[in-house]
């Protein structure tokens, strides 16, 4: 599941605390003045309820419901005390008593709420068909739109994940299970995509264990199309007719924009191409793509402000923005994300209703306990998290750098500008930086520079999805007009995902997330000495004067005197040979459009005079896409064995689309530019009938870069490395450096391995790929022949050089098969 934020807006306009129009902007937001200290008498019942449910996840029922009964037990302990029936409080006790209290209240809450859906989690009844991992049928009720989990493969239907309650199951013995509990629907039929949430269906399928950490109960993988019971409710029919009519009104867009105004405004990233997301993931800019509290700011803002404009009071404006609401909950649907906005949305309404300027601290603690205790599976989501440290650093951090900055000069708007993202990015990074392992450095001025486009962008789609059931050219012509704004934001997500040294790399997980956290924390307490900020200023100028030039004159990847590097893209190949500066063959594109196009843009190349398929195995072709983004491609060339058809059809297309020649190559054919030379050596004539024909019928080349011989085996196996080095002559195998074969798979001739005798072995594999590649057997033997034996799951990209002692090896550090999902 993708997780969501809004790190520049999520309170923006909600939680407004005074009279103007809701802008995304700290006033907007309801941020405090900087002289009056903050009230956090709910964050410390809001934190443990949090964490406390957190926990709760990962434990059971029983363990879970012990912790809440011993803090309901301390609680009455620490109260009584307070009152003095127990003892007489001391002053330390009087201070900070009662927000004990409330830290053990709210891990009362947490842990109550928590246990008894873990109870519904773990029923008995569900647990025994999931230890047989029973066929079962299903009788369930829809949670949420279908979303596909992985797609993009021409003649292939994505996976469907499809949430759902269930209402009962029967079990292969004929025994009924009637249990309340969430499950998750893998499903490949076409059927599934129209669903809409609220209906009924069965279906049939077998039953799996979830991956843990949350309240599904169980994982269904369906068999075929649901049969339909029941329709759903007239709004959600309503809702899914405005979101078909947004997505028919964006059809005729150029894909780019296009595919990202749905997802600007309802979530549907359905046809959003995946390097614009890759590089939305590199800028900071992902929270565009997910429905939350920016989207309530600006349509809130936007019916505020008419309402002001009308001068209504305080109460009808309040009721107006309601209004528009939850109509905009009804369009964008009940996610977890639309959830949580709307619900501090309705707290702010209410604080503005009441005419209560200095609510929103409370009001963010008061919609954090309301929404954990209502969902606690919303503890465990990095959404929620990245929207509540975003909504927190507005609120805290933002009112106080905003006025420091007017204090200095800055003008009021450009103060806001600037505090604001500032603000909410520093609050999310170590969230951020725990998912992704970079700290980005051009999250900010990337936040900053599209803050002009989202708004109308986001109110002319809600338009456009509005009239589009009445008036369809209308929605056209407003779709047509919000592309412009979105087209400002792909083009700031792809030249900000270009800028060298963006992103940093940073340790992942909980461990990396803490890291950054406690550096941030002890940052901020050290900063408020005037001392300190000058000292922390005169470093990070220092630090990015003297590194940043160095990475950008001086990189150090690629290395300087590179002959072949090989990305670290997944479970798949994609090797660069330079040809000349910004000019590489590239052989083979790899898994994924955006790992392609990335490791292209480490290695600074900007044409491709030559793209070798070395066959169709969807590993090898599935990116070609990300190798055309932005760069010429002079020519493809491609086996003459058709199979699969599915790699063929899309790179057939890819080509096709950018006028791009093909060749089909046959043994012997050579190709000479700048620093290589290469020629084809087989298949000497098509194999048939062997283990994997697609795989024997691999192009296998010999290069040769600055004097390096390179051979690349593409995925040949057995049979054709046979058949090889018994055609060609003693020495006709011998290189310096091998692409081994098949991600090192156990398909190889230990014979063809001798007669290569490589110097350097280059293993392009997925980290914990489920294929058992490498092979420890052949890397032991290509080792004992004397290669230096280098893979990307492990070291990243990797590259040979020739340096001044020879042959070389280097590792990029960037290991983006570990990254990815």
């Amino acid at each position: 599941m993708k997780a969501s934020s809004r790190p520049t807006g999520t309170l923006a306009g909600a939680a407004r605390t005074d009279d103007r129009p809701a802008t995304g902007t700290a006033e907007a937001t309801g941020v405090p003045g900087g002289g009056a200290p903050p009230d956090l008498r709910l964050a410390g019942l809001a934190v443990a309820a949090w964490l406390t449910a957190l926990a709760g996840l990962h434990l059971d029922a029983r363990r879970t419901l012990l912790v809440a009964v011993a803090a309901a037990g301390l609680a009455v302990l620490a109260a009584l005390h307070l009152l003095g029936a127990v003892g007489r409080p001391g002053a330390l006790a009087r201070r900070y008593g009662w927000i004990v209290v409330a830290i053990l209240l709210g891990v009362l809450c947490g842990g109550a709420a928590t246990s008894s859906r873990l109870a519904v989690r773990d029923a008995a009844p569900l647990r025994a068909l999931l230890d047989e991992g029973a066929r079962v049928t299903a009788e369930l009720v829809v949670r949420d739109d279908p979303r596909a989990v992985r797609g993009g493969i021409v003649g292939r239907p994505p996976t469907l994940l499809v949430r759902a309650r269930l209402v009962s199951v029967h079990g292969p013995a004929g025994q009924r299970v009637t249990v309340p509990a969430r499950m998750l629907v893998l499903a490949d039929d076409p059927g599934w995509r129209g669903l809409l949430p609220g209906q009924r269906l069965t279906t049939e399928g077998r039953l799996a264990e979830p991956r843990g950490g949350d309240l599904t109960g169980a994982v269904l993988t369906a068999t075929g199309p649901p049969a339909r019971i029941g329709s759903p409710s007239a709004l959600q029919r309503a809702a899914g007719r405005l979101r078909a009519g947004l997505q028919q009104a964006c059809a005729s867009l150029p894909d780019e924009p296009g595919g990202l105004l749905p997802g600007l405004v309802v979530g549907d990233t359905s046809e959003l191409p995946d390097t614009v997301e890759e590089d939305f993931r590199a800028t900071g800019m992902t929270h565009l793509n997910a429905v939350s509290g920016s989207n309530v700011a600006i349509i809130v803002g936007a019916v505020l402000l008419l309402a002001r404009w009308a001068r209504a009071g305080p109460v009808l404006a309040a009721g107006l923005c309601g209004v528009a609401l939850v109509g905009f909950v009804i369009l964008v649907r009940p996610s977890p994300s639309v959830v949580r906005a709307a619900t501090m949305g309705t707290i702010g309404l209410a604080a503005l209703a009441a005419g209560r300027p200095r609510a929103a601290v409370p009001a963010l603690a008061a919609a954090v306990t309301v929404l954990v205790l209502v969902d606690p599976d919303l503890a465990g989501d990095a959404g929620f998290a990245l929207s509540v440290l975003a909504t927190g650093g507005l609120l805290l951090l933002a009112p106080r750098w905003r006025d420091g900055l007017r204090r200095r000069g800055v003008p009021p708007g450009a103060a806001e500008a600037l505090a604001v993202p500032a603000a909410a990015q520093l609050a999310c990074s170590p969230v951020i930086a725990g998912l992704s392992g970079t700290v980005s450095l051009v999250a900010v001025p990337a936040n900053l520079l599209v803050v002009p486009a989202i708004a109308p962008a986001t109110v002319l789609g809600v338009l456009a999805a509005t009239v589009s059931p009445f008036w369809p050219v209308g929605a056209e012509l407003a779709a047509w007009l919000a592309h412009w704004p979105a087209w400002w934001l792909v083009l700031v997500a792809r030249y900000g995902a270009r800028v060298p040294a963006g992103n940093l790399p940073w340790p992942d997980g909980v461990s990396g997330a803490l890291l950054l956290a406690g550096l941030t924390v002890a940052l901020l307490v050290a900063a408020r000495r005037p001392v300190v900020r000058r000292l922390v200023v005169v470093l990070t100028l220092a630090v990015v004067l003297g590194t940043v030039p160095v990475r950008v004159l001086a990189p150090g990847w690629p290395p300087t005197g590179w002959v072949i590097a090989v990305c670290a893209v997944g479970q798949g190949d994609t090797v660069v040979l330079p040809v000349a500066a910004g000019r590489a063959v590239v052989v083979d594109a790899g898994p994924d459009p955006g790992a392609a196009d990335a490791c292209l843009r480490r290695l600074g190349v900007r044409r491709v005079p030559l793209l070798l398929i070395s066959h169709f195995h969807v590993d090898h072709t599935a990116g070609v896409a990300g190798v055309f983004r932005g760069r010429r491609v002079d020519t493809v060339l491609t086996p003459q064995w058709p199979e699969p058809a599915i790699g063929r059809d899309l790179v057939h297309t890819t080509a096709a689309a950018h006028g791009t020649p093909l060749v089909a190559a046959a043994a012997g054919w050579r190709y000479q530019a700048g620093l290589v030379d290469l020629v084809v050596l087989g298949p000497p004539y098509p194999m048939r009938g062997t283990r994997s024909d697609p795989n024997n019928n691999s192009l296998v080349v010999l290069a040769t870069v600055g004097g390096v011989r390179i051979l690349l085996a593409g995925d040949a196996e057995t049979e054709l490395q046979r058949e090889l080095r018994e055609r060609l002559p003693p020495d006709g195998l011998r290189a310096d450096v091998l692409k081994v074969a098949h991600h090192g798979s156990a398909y190889q001739d230990p014979a063809f391995l001798d007669a290569v005798r490589p110097a350097v072995a280059l293993v392009p594999v997925g980290a914990g790929n489920t294929y058992g590649h490498p092979s420890e057997a052949v890397l032991a033997r290509l080792s004992r022949n004397g290669a230096r034996v280098l893979r990307t799951d492990v070291d990243g990209d990797v590259a040979a050089l020739v340096g001044p002692a020879g042959l070389a090896v280097v590792t990029g550090g960037v290991d983006l098969s570990r990254a990815k999902p």
